[in-house]
């Protein structure tokens, strides 16, 4: 071995895992963060800026759904194409059936939209794990923000991918899909499934 590939090899035995390490704030509900601070004006009209409405009336757009993000969409983007959406407002135990076709070697993107509600929601991240014959062939982790309850729907769009290419890529992948943020709550979990062929349909 190498000087330098000693150095490397020590390297990789420091290496940590920095989700690991992060502790994030405890979670607090909007009325504790209004009752901080109360006497600073400043941060009074921040607080207000920053929550909006919230800070006025408790937005609750789903009375039935316990949950605080509300995940209603999947859509796969690529240009000069119609966008290929996946509905995750209903059961989505049937999503796996609905496989999408993508040509081989495109560039795409993928689009989230949902809605928040009842409280802040904190380090809002979408994971996604996608799987060939049973195998992990590639996983993807996007932070997607803090939110703040809101009568709009926010979306999300991940940066450009590009679809796998040649024979050996062709085929069906299954894709598990996590909705989770910093105190590990699971605001929905799905899976779905995709195609790489030759061309489109």
């Amino acid at each position: 071995m190498s000087g330098a590939d000693a150095g490397d090899h020590r390297e990789e035995e420091h290496e940590v895992d920095v989700d690991a390490l992060y502790k994030p704030p405890p979670e607090k509900s909007i009325d504790e963060m209004l009752q901080q601070d109360t006497n600073d004006e400043s941060l009074k009209k921040y607080k207000e800026a920053l929550l909006g409405k919230a800070t006025q009336e408790k937005i609750i757009l789903e009375p039935e759904d316990p949950r605080k993000v509300l995940v209603k969409k999947l859509a796969l983007l690529v240009e000069g194409r119609n966008d290929m959406e996946l509905d995750l407002s209903g059961d989505i135990s049937k999503l796996k059936e609905q496989t999408q076709c993508i040509k081989e070697g495109v560039h795409y993107k993928i689009r989230i939209d949902f809605n928040v509600q009842r409280e802040i929601v904190h380090g809002l991240k979408y994971v996604q794990k996608t799987y060939r014959k049973g195998i992990q062939v590639d996983k993807m982790k996007q932070m997607v923000g803090s939110y703040a309850p809101s009568l709009e729907m926010h979306s999300f769009t991940t940066p450009g991918e590009e679809a796998p290419s040649g024979m050996v890529a062709r085929g069906h992948y299954t894709v598990k899909s996590l909705f989770t943020d910093d105190d590990n709550n699971e605001h929905l979990k799905w899976e779905w499934s995709f195609e790489i062929k030759k061309d489109w349909k």
